[in-house]
């Protein structure tokens, strides 16, 4: 398992933790303490994992057409 810390985590970094834990704790051959501790990293990774797909979201934009269905610049995307 990565000790890295969450937050100087890329997103398949966190990603591919994340999978990890999650299929130690499907075995569920891992202690209870051990199983808390997992879990918690996990959420941290979850949380990571979202907050850095929320953000790149935020960059994507949306191509604008005119009246005449020409592109005429980009705009912020909006779900």
């Amino acid at each position: 398992m990565n000790d890295k810390p969450v937050s100087e985590m890329t997103f398949e970094e966190a990603l591919r933790g994340l999978e990890e834990i999650v299929t130690r704790l499907e075995r569920g051959d891992v202690p209870l303490d051990q199983s808390i501790t997992l879990y918690e990293r996990g959420a941290e990774l979850k949380k990571h994992c979202e907050a850095r797909l929320n953000a790149a979201q935020m960059r994507v934009e949306a191509i604008r057409l005119s009246e005449d269905g020409t592109p005429k610049g980009t705009e912020p995307f909006t779900a």
